[in-house]
């Protein structure tokens, strides 16, 4: 069965937080104890300049796997939407997605709703790191945006 790895990015300054870099470590750890096809990182430039998606790939420092770049995401739907055809054209039939405990919800709510239409069977791995209460915070603030940002993923793929 061919795998990946997806990591969705998160930056503040127009650079990836520590959190993030944190999640890049947690995939390098996946791939060093099992075989993955690819780790795609998805994340865009807010500021201009590498998107979180190039600043991913140069800090990894895992196994040597295709790293593959989805370099436009802005949300997490989009994340979704835009790794989908990456992982379709390498025939990968498993995905884990790496993110933050409290991007937990909102990332299998998207993910497992793109990936599994296409017959992708994904698992996710939470890391803890970061400000905890910020976070919070965020992701509450994301809540009401998630229909609009599911209809906006549908939408996408349908093109």
């Amino acid at each position: 069965m061919r795998s990946a790895i997806v990591v969705p990015g998160h930056a503040r300054r127009g650079r990836i937080s520590s959190l993030c870099l944190e999640l890049v470590r947690e995939a390098e750890r996946i791939a060093a104890a099992t075989e993955v096809d690819a780790v795609v990182f998805s994340g865009w430039a807010p500021r201009g300049g590498n998107s979180e998606a190039d600043q991913m790939r140069a800090a990894w420092r895992g196994p040597d796997v295709e790293l593959v770049l989805e370099p436009t995401a802005r949300v997490t739907a989009e994340n979704a939407a835009r790794t989908l055809p990456l992982l379709v054209a390498r025939g990968i039939e498993h995905a884990v997605v790496v993110c933050a405990p409290l991007h937990l919800f909102r990332a299998r709510f998207f993910f497992s709703r793109v990936y599994g239409a296409h017959g992708i069977a994904t698992e996710f791995r939470a890391v803890t790191a970061g400000r905890t209460l910020h976070a919070l915070l965020w992701e509450l603030g994301a809540t009401p945006a998630i229909r609009r940002h599911l209809r906006a993923a549908r939408t996408e793929l349908e093109r």
